[in-house]
């Protein structure tokens, strides 16, 4: 799956062929790959396997790993590869380790912001399409655990579904049936009312949707010690220390990953 992500995304900018690949065929060369502005590296593993999709024998010598503070200016890695395979791959390499370096340092300042407590970050699945499985891959080097990768994965009853079954009560009921008895069930509460209704009729993990602190804190007391307490909903680096201290146990936040500014990198011949 990796692989034939790599493959569709140099296909889309290298197309046919490259017009300007013909300066570096049959030429080595080194590269260095510099940050330019400090950050949380990660993608470093799909970097190299990209540069080894166009030249089998690309070799890359590491300074750093995922999941390692980068700071400015300092060199990531040196590439030796064949000059045309440098130059095609160059753009489609940068734009993914700076894309997922931006998400991973973004998560890392949102889990040191809540370090003293034992709540966790889970991302969402407000992701780019195509790139799901890199962008958690990053916040998971930020520090953060993977919510549901998909539909699949775990069965989410949110607002939409719960108005086409009639209730919370009728949509667990119609799910609960179908899904294998190791699948979990979350609900997405906007109330405390709503709230007790999941909790009576069965969810495993009830998400408390834009609450207000105190009605967050009332459910914390109220739950049922199976039940596992998830808040979402203007979730930013000046809320979620608040709402980690109300001892939910997760917060999900899509914020890491659609506002997440890239990291700053270059690749340099030398």
């Amino acid at each position: 799956m990796i692989t034939e992500a790599l493959r569709n995304f140099l296909k889309e900018d290298i197309g046919p062929f490259d017009l300007t690949a013909p300066v570096g065929r049959g030429k080595r060369s080194k590269a260095k790959l510099i940050c330019r502005s400090g950050a949380i590296l990660c993608g470093i593993d799909f970097f190299e396997q990209i540069f080894k999709l166009l030249d089998k024998n690309a070799d890359i010598k590491r300074f750093f790993k995922d999941g390692d503070y980068i700071e400015k200016s300092q060199t990531a890695a040196i590439l030796d590869a064949d000059a045309a395979a440098i130059l095609s791959g160059e753009r489609t390499a940068l734009n993914l380790i700076s894309r997922l370096s931006g998400i991973a340092t973004l998560t890392r300042e949102f889990v040191d912001l809540i370090a003293q407590y034992k709540t966790v970050l889970l991302d969402t699945r407000k992701t780019t399409p195509g790139m799901r499985i890199f962008e958690k891959y990053a916040t998971g080097i930020g520090g953060a655990s993977n919510h549901r990768l998909g539909l699949y994965d775990c069965a989410m009853i949110k607002d939409n579904h719960i108005k086409v079954a009639g209730s919370i009560t009728a949509a667990i009921k119609k799910i609960k049936p179908k899904i294998p008895f190791t699948a979990k069930i979350e609900i997405e509460v906007k109330n405390i009312d709503e709230f007790r209704e999941a909790v009576k009729g069965g969810a495993d993990i009830v998400l408390l949707d834009h609450f207000e602190i105190a009605d967050i804190e009332r459910a914390v007391k109220q739950r049922k010690r199976d039940v596992k307490l998830e808040v979402s909903g203007n979730v930013d680096k000046n809320s979620i220390r608040a709402l980690a201290a109300t001892g939910v146990d997760y917060i999900s936040t899509g914020f890491i990953t659609h506002h997440a500014v890239w990291s700053d990198f270059a690749l340099k011949i030398v």
